[in-house]
C-alpha cells in the first residue's frame, strides 16, 4: 500500500516562494508517476504539476508554467514542488498523488492529505 505525506506548505507574501515535498512509502517509488493537484472550497480540484519515473517527464498546468519546478530524488523516495513567483490565486490545499500512470487529471489511485498554501496579497 503507497503512502503520501505532503509537508512544506504554509503562509507567504505574495512574489514569495515555497518548496513543498512529498514523501512516498510502500512501493517501488521509481516506479510510479507523482503529480500535485490543488483544491479550494470554489473550485475542482486542478492539476498543478507532475512528473514520470523518468526525471525529464515533467509537466505543468498553464497557471504554474514558469513559476512552478517540479523534481525527484529517487534516493530519498520524494517528489519536490518549488513554488516561486507565489500570487494570491495560487492559495490552495495542494495534494500529491501517484500511479503506475501519469496523467493529468485527479484519477490517481494514492492521494496524501493535502498541506495548506496560503499567499496573502
Amino acid at each position: 500500500q503507497i503512502q503520501l505525506v505532503e509537508s512544506g506548505g504554509g503562509l507567504v507574501q505574495a512574489g514569495g516562494s515555497l518548496r513543498l515535498s512529498c514523501a512516498v512509502s510502500g512501493g517501488t517509488f521509481s516506479n510510479y508517476a507523482v503529480a500535485w493537484f490543488r483544491q479550494t472550497a470554489e473550485k475542482e480540484r486542478e492539476f498543478v504539476s507532475a512528473i514520470g519515473w523518468s526525471p525529464s517527464s515533467l509537466y505543468y498546468g498553464d497557471s504554474v508554467k514558469g513559476r512552478f519546478t517540479i523534481s525527484r530524488d529517487n534516493n530519498k523516495n520524494t517528489v519536490y514542488l518549488q513554488m516561486n513567483n507565489l500570487k494570491p490565486e495560487d492559495t490552495a490545499v495542494y495534494y500529491c498523488a501517484a500511479d503506475e500512470a501519469l496523467v493529468v487529471v485527479p484519477t490517481y489511485d494514492y492521494w496524501g492529505q493535502g498541506t495548506q498554501v496560503t499567499v496573502s496579497s
